[in-house]
């Protein structure tokens, strides 16, 4: 019993799992809202309290049962002839990702999340978008990337949301095809971490425990997506991403 105690005193009574709480919060309302922002926003974050290998292996395993709440209704609604294929490239890319996870330097690694998140909040949040054919072969290359990324750092999201992004589907369109691919890849990327040994009790303990929080807020973004205009969330939600890069970067 002692025991137990001690890795729930040392993984939830800190500071640091106060901050954790408040960044699930906002990223489950980010993703209920979107379909998106899970990983984006806390693999920085986790990254940054509790470094790479203990803060991603958290991150996949609360992704992976929110994927799992929001998958069927998104598979009904998402384009599945652009969006298997995209997905199954990601989730054979992912374990080989995996391997930069293990054995990158854990401040170099975060370094380097933190900077993608920035970079990839300041593109959202600028015009530009690809506005070019979406052929097979691409959909295949873009998949490929996106799972070398979750693999290593938790998150797949930058290039496949930029990429989603690109086409004339509506918004309920684009946000089906997010929690699509975010359920078909979650469900793999806890396999590496769980083999090696990185989802340990302490992980547990704190997925546990931040689980409910994550599972509310994804509820409440959900229902916002019905009542809050999609370009005032946005504007917060793409601030939120390049105030999270630049603090994994720079801290």
């Amino acid at each position: 019993m002692s025991g137990l105690n001690d890795v729930f005193s040392h993984a939830v009574l800190t500071p640091s799992f106060l901050l954790a709480a408040l960044g699930v919060a906002v990223a489950g309302v980010m993703r209920g809202y979107s379909g998106f922002g899970t990983a984006i926003l806390l693999a920085p974050i986790l990254s940054t309290l509790w470094g790479p290998r203990e803060g991603v292996p958290v991150l996949l395993l609360m992704e992976l049962i929110v994927s799992i709440q929001l998958l069927p209704r998104s598979f009904k609604e998402a384009d599945r002839v652009m969006v298997l294929p995209i997905g199954l490239a990601a989730v054979i890319a992912t374990p080989l990702g995996a391997g930069v996870l293990f054995y990158a330097d854990g401040l170099a690694l975060r370094r380097a999340i933190g900077g993608l998140v920035l970079v990839f909040g300041l593109l959202l949040l600028s015009p530009w978008r690809y506005r070019g054919a979406r052929p097979l072969w691409l959909n295949i290359a873009v998949g490929g990337i996106g799972g070398l990324l979750k693999g290593a750092t938790g998150m797949s999201g930058p290039p496949i949301i930029l990429y989603f992004l690109s086409g004339p589907e509506e918004a309920r369109r684009h946000r089906a095809n997010l929690i699509l691919f975010f359920g078909l890849i979650a469900i793999v990327a806890v396999v590496a971490p769980l083999v090696g040994g990185l989802i340990d009790a302490t992980a547990l303990v704190r997925t546990a425990v931040l689980l409910p929080l994550m599972v509310l807020c994804v509820r409440v973004g959900a229902r916002l997506f019905h009542v809050i205009p999609t370009v005032w969330y946005r504007r917060f939600a793409f601030g939120a991403l390049v105030l999270a890069g630049a603090i994994a970067l720079l801290a």
